[in-house]
């Protein structure tokens, strides 16, 4: 016996996995679809084609060659959906800047993956000039300028502006084919210990996981789902893992797309009803952020649904969504995973549910995507039954994990101990397939003996009418190890005063029906104006536990 090989004929085309070709079908099926930005800037897919060649060939002037990487600082626009194609599809990497890290830290990414040539918005001139000397790679800056007076007032010296570079260029590029594994993007993750680690991607891996992101999202019978009718507006900053995917998920479905430049509640909440927004995705925070602004109070959310990631979707806060209209489940991923990994989308099998059911179905981990491969393990790598008791690590493979950190041998070895990407992340599984996160391996409270969850104490605190946010994290005790301790943002508007211990009964309510360890009762209780969070949104615990008295 013998493997046959798949013989081709040398005039076959092999047909690479590369991103210039998630444009074919778009082109095809909706060359006059609009694509938005901030109201203001209305262009066609005809048009975006047209600026994706003129792009390539400015940044071919300025020397861009294939494999040199090309760095981004902007906020959410139609530029940046540009730049997603067009660098990559040059051969060249493209850099997504995390504009929310400090100075030295925005400069440490930049000279780590070696950008030679910068598009900045004007919004980030005086963080560039703060940080021009240091960079080490960097030989042309390319203004991005929405009011157009950014450059005279600035001492940067720039190679052209972003509109008159493209103005400047022509149409047509001819777009290589090259091997499907060629690096495509690079961007840093936000960990809360130790230098950004850069993580990166194929042209192969960004490819399958819009295919795949496409297929998920779209397959609900009804609710839940991603389609051509919808109208997308992104509330993940595409500087962070590539806005989750979707920009090359809505794109190759050839849906309108909105962008709505830097995040400004009231504006998001006009934009979304003037342009007829039906999908986004978002943390946590930003929902929060978005139903507390005035604008909400008397929007419209019926028709949008809402994918929340990077955190825990508490279920005060899905209850509240709910009660408003909007069709809200959880997603699940990190940065090193593209990042999709599940969705917590409902079986078509599934009988009416009441609200409660409801609630705690769409804030489960989910079910995985097609092609992943996830698995709950012990600390030999063993596998755990799925009985929706046993708690492990989250281990994962799919075709677009990144295979590494760049120029970090040691942390992706850590990453890949054993032949999957571990995901630092504690998850039971129950009998009906669900992944339930339960915590990060360094956010699990010892207590007792035992391991009390932070995210489900979270997710009960959520549920009391006063509670607008909430942070739990784990304190040391002398006799306990380590108890529960809880830092809560009240609602504005309502208006009887909350106790610590009014707080701490609400727990012990769940705790006396079984629904979770008396351990999580919290120890304290702390009421502060808001929580210190991440450059991309999520609850900065490390901050809280070194800053909490």
């Amino acid at each position: 016996m013998y493997d046959q090989a798949s013989e081709a004929m040398s005039s076959a085309y092999a047909y690479p996995l590369l991103i210039k070709h998630l444009l074919r079908t778009p082109m095809a099926h909706a060359p006059n679809q609009e694509i938005v930005y901030r109201g203001k800037v209305r262009m066609t897919y005809t048009q975006l084609q047209e600026r994706i060649a003129r792009l390539a060939n400015g940044l071919q002037r300025l020397g861009v060659e294939h494999g040199a990487t090309v760095g981004v600082m902007d906020w959410d626009s139609h530029r940046y959906l540009e730049c997603y194609f067009a660098v990559p599809m040059m051969g060249a990497v493209l850099q997504t800047v995390n504009i929310r890290l400090s100075q030295a830290e925005i400069a440490y990414t930049i000279n780590h993956a070696g950008a030679q040539v910068l598009l900045v918005n004007a919004d980030f001139l005086p963080v560039l000039a703060a940080i021009r000397d240091k960079l080490e790679h960097v030989r042309a800056i390319v203004l991005i300028d929405d009011e157009g007076n950014a450059a005279a007032s600035s001492e940067l010296e720039f190679a052209d502006e972003y509109e008159h570079l493209l103005a400047t260029s022509d149409t047509h590029f001819d777009f290589p084919d090259f091997d499907e594994n060629t690096r495509a993007t690079t961007f840093y993750t936000t960990g809360t210990t130790g230098l950004p680690k850069g993580v990166y991607f194929s042209h192969r891996q960004l490819v399958l996981h819009t295919i795949t992101g496409m297929a998920a999202l779209s397959s609900p019978a009804s609710g839940q789902r991603f389609h051509r009718g919808d109208v997308y507006m992104p509330l993940t900053p595409m500087f962070h893992v590539h806005a989750w995917g979707i920009p090359y998920i809505a794109t190759v479905m050839g849906v309108k797309q909105v962008y709505p430049g830097r995040y400004v509640p009231d504006r998001l909440v006009e934009l979304m009803r003037d342009e007829g927004v039906t999908f986004s995705h978002c943390v946590g925070t930003i929902l929060h952020m978005l139903l507390s602004c005035p604008q909400a109070k008397t929007a419209d959310f019926s028709k949008w649904t809402v994918v929340i990631g990077g955190g825990a979707l508490p279920h005060g806060l899905a209850r509240t969504a709910l009660e408003r209209g909007i069709d809200v489940f959880t997603g699940y991923g990190m940065s090193e995973t593209c990042p999709l990994l599940t969705l917590a989308q409902l079986k078509p099998s599934a009988e009416p549910l009441d609200i409660d059911e409801e609630v705690s179905l769409r804030c489960r981990t989910g079910l995985p995507v097609p092609l992943v491969d996830l698995r709950i393990v012990d600390d030999e790598m063993q596998d755990l039954p799925h009985d929706g008791v046993a708690s492990g690590e989250v281990v994962v493979r799919t075709p677009w994990l990144t295979q590494g950190y760049l120029h970090n041998p040691e942390a992706t070895e850590q990453l890949w101990e054993g032949g999957y990407l571990h995901t630092q992340d504690v998850a039971r599984i129950g009998t009906d397939g669900y992944l339930q996160i339960t915590d990060r391996i360094k956010d699990v409270i010892k207590s007792g003996g035992e391991w009390v969850s932070s995210l489900e104490i979270e997710s009960l605190i959520s549920q009391h009418p006063a509670v607008a946010e909430v942070a739990v994290i784990g304190i040391k005790n002398e006799k306990w190890g380590e108890r529960p301790a809880a830092v809560v943002v009240l609602r504005p508007e309502h208006g009887a005063p909350v106790s610590e211990d009014e707080i701490k009964q609400h727990v012990l309510r769940f705790s006396e029906t079984g629904q979770i360890s008396k351990y999580a009762v919290p120890e304290v209780v702390k009421f502060v104006d808001a929580l210190e969070k991440t450059s991309v949104g999520k609850m900065n615990k490390k901050w809280l536990r070194e800053n909490f008295d």
